[in-house]
């Protein structure tokens, strides 16, 4: 099984995401509000602007301080050369 960082040393299984995506729109803050609701939402934000919304195939919805493109080169296994976390 293979993890990757999602910021602040919070990991998530990568064989279980299936979407990674901007929490800018309408849609997605809706399905955020969703999750919470139903108490599968994971924030590993750590009190920082949630950047990228990760969802996975078990239901549960994962709030991450880093960029989706940030995460989905980690996915790809392209580690970024330095962290984008951000000081908000």
């Amino acid at each position: 099984m293979k993890f990757i960082n999602i910021g602040f040393g919070n990991m998530v299984s990568s064989s279980r995401i299936i979407a990674i995506v901007s929490p800018e729109s309408a849609p997605i803050k809706r399905m955020v509000q969703e999750s919470k609701e139903r108490g599968m939402l994971i924030d590993a934000t750590y009190g920082r602007r949630t950047r990228a919304v990760l969802y996975t195939d078990s239901g549960h919805t994962v709030l991450s301080a880093l960029q989706p493109e940030t995460v989905a080169g980690r996915l790809n296994g392209k580690e970024p050369l330095f962290e984008e976390e951000e000081n908000d």
